[in-house]
């Protein structure tokens, strides 16, 4: 059910049964040695993966976010807040417009938090329509696999690392790293940070065996699937 497989005749009959849909959100940035695109790619996925069984439709994943500390790293693309909170705004207007009541946001990206602020803001001007703002990554079930095996996994580590975000011919290093200092870390210009953070990798293993990746992301998929489904009121 994703958007770009159907006509508007198509979505036009389905909002004559159902007014559910997906918005995932991504990012364009660094991600040591994973795919630049990985929480566009992640966040669409996700929401594919959870909606398929329910006949919900997902919208095309919108690949820009909030990322501007990474902006020393070739590759890396930001948005201003007020530029991704008038495009949300906008995204909101136009599927309310067409009738989707029950909205869910799935967010691949933790800079993009000030959406969150941004939906509950539209939403108390559009009491009619429901939005959820989902952070897939941590979701209570998700977050505690996550943790659970590695409680030092973070940003560009394994729990990113997943067949569909690697790239060919590219190794990831063995072992792990530290977690970077996150307060340091805060107050530092996009060149402190690269030279702060190396490749890229924030904290914890590079890659664990397939079958943790894998089940981190089945759980992930489960509880986005759980939020689609409801309660909304």
């Amino acid at each position: 059910m994703r958007i770009a497989d159907m006509n508007w005749m198509q979505v036009e009959a389905y909002l004559r049964r159902d007014d559910r849909c997906l918005l995932p959100i991504g990012c364009t940035e660094q991600h040591a040695y994973l795919s630049l695109a990985v929480d566009t790619i992640l966040a669409e996925r996700v929401a594919v993966e959870a909606a398929e069984p329910l006949g919900v439709p997902v919208f095309p994943v919108l690949p820009f976010g909030i990322t501007p500390g990474f902006m020393a790293y070739p590759g890396t693309v930001t948005l201003k807040v007020e530029t991704l909170v008038r495009v949300v705004h906008d995204l909101l207007d136009s599927l309310d417009h067409q009738g989707f009541r029950r909205i869910l946001i799935v967010n691949g990206h933790g800079g993009n938090q000030p959406v969150a602020a941004a939906v509950a803001e539209w939403m108390a001007a559009h009491p009619r329509t429901r939005v959820r703002f989902h952070n897939w990554w941590n979701a209570p079930r998700t977050l505690a696999h996550v943790k659970g095996l590695d409680p030092h996994s973070a940003h560009a580590s394994w729990m990113e690392n997943l067949p569909w975000t690697r790239l060919p011919g590219v190794a990831q290093p063995e072992g792990r790293k530290p977690p970077v200092d996150y307060q340091r870390h805060a107050v530092l210009p996009p060149a402190a940070v690269r030279e702060f953070a190396g490749d890229g990798n924030f904290g914890g293993a590079y890659e664990r065996p397939d079958e943790d990746v894998l089940e981190m992301w089945r759980i992930a998929v489960e509880e986005t699937r759980a939020l689609i489904e409801g309660p909304w009121a």
